[in-house]
């Protein structure tokens, strides 16, 4: 099989099957675990599959196969490192911010330099866990119904909540970006950033490279309206030139 072939081959496989690991490409395919794993890297690359550990994931993904909250922090945590690092020289003495559920939000506090003075809000656990030893820093987690997929709190309680806070600077992930429009796999989710979005001074979105060009199930924000996109320095001029249309374009440090 001519290596093009082989490429169309686990596109199609990976549309079909959602997610797929590198056994079964093997099996199906009959070539090498390095074959399979370098063909892997270049889809992944190219934005048209979602490399994951041990295998790969269809762009097109729902909430029925989302990635769980494990495997998102095993992916892509290079790039994912870059962002956060960008974000943490945002954050100054005396802000009030939110941080919204992500594992590259989850990366912030690591970055950070010492602070003194500093209010962070958010309604994601693991964020909160991230935060809870940092000394001098008024930390707010934000209850509702938690959703174990994510360790997001969301729902009507944590949008109440959101809504009586000013913020700042918030700092927001996404599943997907796809020309204006910001995507989640989850609507509750995606409406408890909505709500936190709204009430921030600076609102900034942090996306890496492979979600960028890429759909999720729920929109919820427009490009159009945040402050600052931060993603990684090695995108395309294409990409670049494209989404500075709608906001503008922080690229992070290497």
């Amino acid at each position: 099989m001519l290596k093009r072939e082989r490429l169309l081959t686990i596109k199609k496989l990976v549309q079909e099957r959602g997610i797929i690991t590198v056994k079964e490409l093997i099996d199906q395919l009959g070539v090498s675990d390095m074959t399979i794993r370098r063909d892997l890297d270049e889809l992944a690359d190219s934005g048209k599959l979602i490399r994951v550990h041990g295998g790969a994931q269809s762009i097109d993904s729902n909430e029925n196969n989302e990635l769980s909250h494990i495997e998102k922090k095993e992916i892509h945590l290079a790039e994912k490192q870059q962002i956060a690092r960008e974000a943490a020289q945002l954050i100054k003495e005396g802000d009030t911010i939110y941080i919204g559920p992500g594992t590259t939000q989850e990366l912030i506090e690591r970055y950070l330099p010492a602070i003194s003075n500093l209010r962070v809000v958010t309604n994601s656990f693991p964020i909160f866990q991230s935060w809870k030893n940092r000394n001098n820093v008024d930390l707010i987690l934000v209850g509702g119904n938690f959703r174990q997929r994510s360790g997001a709190f969301i729902g009507g309680l944590a949008n109440d909540t959101l809504a009586e806070l000013k913020f700042n600077k918030a700092f927001v992930g996404v599943n997907g970006i796809h020309n204006d429009s910001m995507m989640t796999a989850n609507t509750e989710e995606g409406k408890s950033q909505s709500v936190a979005l709204n009430n921030a001074k600076e609102k900034i979105v942090l996306a890496d490279k492979f979600k960028i060009n890429r759909d999720d199930f729920y929109q919820f924000y427009n490009l159009y309206d945040v402050d600052y996109l931060i993603t990684n320095p090695d995108i395309s001029e294409e990409i670049l030139t494209h989404y500075q249309q709608f906001t503008k374009v922080k690229l992070a440090s290497e």
